[in-house]
């Protein structure tokens, strides 16, 4: 598994890292940061989770 962002469609609700903080954090402005674009096998589900709360669609998940 594989993740990209869009910091342009972010707004900053946060849900990514309250359900995946090993993975996505945010910056001073609320905007998501990718900490870990290859996603550990034990943060699949937390990913996918932040994924479908984002309400913004600003997480892609790529499956390899």
């Amino acid at each position: 598994m594989r993740i990209t962002v869009d910091t342009d469609r972010c707004v900053g609700a946060g849900q990514c890292v309250l359900n995946a903080p090993a993975v996505f954090d945010q910056d001073d402005d609320g905007v998501v940061e990718l900490q870990a674009p290859d996603v550990a096998a034990e943060d699949h589900d937390a990913v996918d989770t932040a994924a479908t709360l984002c309400p913004s669609g600003a997480i892609t998940v790529h499956r390899a």
